[in-house]
């Protein structure tokens, strides 16, 4: 899950009430190779730096654990729980109430 694609699906910062991830799922603002070329563009022209800072991105900045850590995710689970994890997590939730708090102005079209 990177940038965008991490905060619109479910995220606990727009509110996702259970996050699970599994130990090779990677969670960061962008991807490591992008990220690498930007922030150590003078690199650029030896790929075994470039290769050492991608693998360093990927270690320090992507692991589901450093976002378990941050509060990101409620629990890195591994994939054979899966399904017992999630039907655990519905089950909690069923009896669940939202308020949506009151809308002075609609999202219409113009």
């Amino acid at each position: 899950a990177f940038g965008g694609a991490y905060d619109v699906m479910a995220s606990k910062h727009v509110g996702g009430d259970v996050n699970y991830a599994w130990p090779s799922a990677q969670i960061a603002v962008m991807g490591a190779k992008g990220a690498v070329e930007i922030i150590f563009r003078q690199d650029l022209g030896d790929p075994e730096k470039i290769a050492a800072r991608t693998a360093e991105y990927e270690e320090r900045f992507m692991s589901p654990f450093v976002a378990a850590e941050r509060g990101y995710i409620d629990e890195v689970i591994m994939p054979h729980s899966t399904r017992r994890r999630i039907a655990r997590a519905l089950a909690m939730l069923r009896t669940k109430e939202s308020e949506q708090p009151w809308k002075k102005h609609d999202n219409i079209p113009l």
